[in-house]
């Protein structure tokens, strides 16, 4: 397994009451004694990352428990549904190259835990099934998180130091039992989804304004956080990646705020894991696959993005058909951009053009961005290739309104660092917006460094979506 680098490390578990337990790791030894119902816990001092194997050791009278090969490094928390749990034997039936990646995984310094558990209707002290470590190998990868295994590939070459990835994604999820119960007074719709859950009343969500499809109780609030997450509360990780939000807005599901979901999970996981600053990096949805509540749930992603030590990845120019894309290695790479420059101090590009603000002059609305620095440009993405600039194409998928003809098809060019739109039909716009549709393709707006730029609409208000709820 992996322990994390220059954190207190917590050690917990239980024992006869009574009893000394001692835990010895590297140069540390740590003695307490159990309290009334048998449960322990020391806390290890930090310690710098090592690629060396040593054991843990944990004693209480005439029995030693010894878990070998522990290393030290980054440990992370990948979640989601079924993006996230796709799996690198997925991606290879798709993808020649991973079957040349998996060939060349023997990476013991990547180790995988899977956890797997059921839902619960309460927070679990434990799990009810004893997880594993898995040392990357060609043997192991096939089964690993796609997403993950490109993230944490990318920062175990860059960093030279062992990774660990906590896996505890569900398919076929929305993001509502992935949130804990003390997160659901955040909002109006979460305080009553809540409420609805714990009558049991499936129906009652679904048909709630911002409520989800509820199938059974999988779905239900906090459930997979109980099961999943609250049992590795006290488990020290850096961060976590999240890659989510399709069964938020599939058929007749409402997307509608969303976005105070994602502002719910993230602080519920940074209380729970008792960490303010948890850095947790997420995936806006793809292009592919898409229904008709997926531009209006992009756009609640990027609108969530702006909490302190969060990012979120752009996916809508990636390659791919249906609700699964198998192009993850983009996609964990961009993850991994995020903490490289956020958490590791490296020097790299990590997000794409984001809207900043709009200013109109006459029939003209001028836009600017972050993550611009270095200008703008029109590009095209095959595949796994990176963006090549394309200079002599035109900027696609903008729109312009006026607030009461609809939106119209606009010319937008870019000048710098910014981008210039216009529409001769259009005299009094008041609002633009980009790649708002359910499936668009050759999204060509790139920073010079190579990243996308997210799709959004400059005025989120204008947006309305009417989902088609159960009579």
């Amino acid at each position: 397994m992996v322990l994390q680098c220059e954190k207190p490390v917590s050690v917990w578990g239980w024992a006869n009451e009574g009893d000394e337990v001692s835990v010895t790791f590297a140069d540390q030894k740590v003695t307490t004694s159990t309290v009334k119902d048998g449960a322990w816990s020391v806390t290890l001092k930090p310690m710098q990352s090592s690629m060396e194997s040593r054991p843990l050791r944990i004693a209480s009278g005439d029995q030693t428990i010894v878990i070998h090969d522990v290393m030290v490094g980054e440990i992370w928390h990948a979640s989601g549904q079924s993006n996230m749990a796709m799996t690198v034997r997925s991606m290879s039936q798709h993808l020649d190259v991973v079957k040349t990646d998996i060939a060349a995984a023997e990476l013991p310094m990547l180790r995988f835990c899977r956890i797997n558990e059921a839902e619960s209707p309460e927070p679990r002290s434990d799990l009810r099934k004893q997880a594993a470590w898995t040392v990357c190998s060609p043997e192991t990868v096939s089964g690993f998180s796609g997403v993950a295994f490109y993230f944490a590939k990318r920062l175990q070459s860059e960093l030279g130091i062992p990774i660990g990835i906590i896996d505890s994604s569900r398919g076929g999820t929305p993001i509502e039992p992935f949130i804990p119960r003390a997160a659901f007074g955040t909002h109006p719709t979460l305080k009553q989804e809540l409420e609805l859950g714990d009558r049991g009343d499936l129906e009652g969500i679904w048909k709630l304004p911002g409520g989800v499809r509820a199938r059974d109780a999988n779905w239900l609030p906090g459930r997979l956080f109980h099961a999943r997450i609250a049992p590795l509360r006290r488990f020290a990780v850096r961060g976590a990646i999240w890659y989510q939000g399709e069964s938020n807005c599939g058929v007749q599901e409402d997307p509608r705020h969303y976005q105070y979901k994602m502002r719910a999970l993230v602080q519920g996981w940074r209380h729970a894991l008792q960490n303010d600053a948890l850095p947790v990096y997420f995936v806006q949805l793809p292009g592919s696959g898409a229904g008709e509540g997926w531009p209006y749930l992009r756009e609640q992603q990027r609108l969530a993005n702006d909490m302190p030590n969060t990012g979120m990845v752009v996916t809508v120019d990636i390659d791919g058909e249906g609700i699964h894309p198998p192009n993850k290695i983009d996609v964990g790479h961009r993850l991994a951009l995020w903490a490289l420059a956020k958490d590791f101090g490296k020097s790299v590009a990590f997000s794409g053009p984001m809207f900043d603000r709009q200013v109109i002059e006459g029939t003209n609305v001028i836009l600017r961005f972050r993550h611009a620095d270095h200008g703008l440009m029109v590009a095209d993405k095959h595949g796994l290739s990176v963006p090549h600039e394309t200079p002599e194409e035109e900027l696609g998928h903008f729109e312009l309104t006026d607030g009461v003809n609809g939106w119209q098809p606009a010319t937008a060019k870019i000048q710098g660092n910014r981008v210039v739109v216009s529409n001769p039909d259009v005299l009094s716009p008041i609002a633009v917006r980009y790649a708002y549709s359910v499936t668009p393709e050759n999204c060509n707006l790139y920073s010079r460094d190579g990243l996308p730029a997210s799709p959004f609409c400059s005025r989120p208000d204008l947006l309305s979506y009417d989902p088609k709820l159960p009579e």
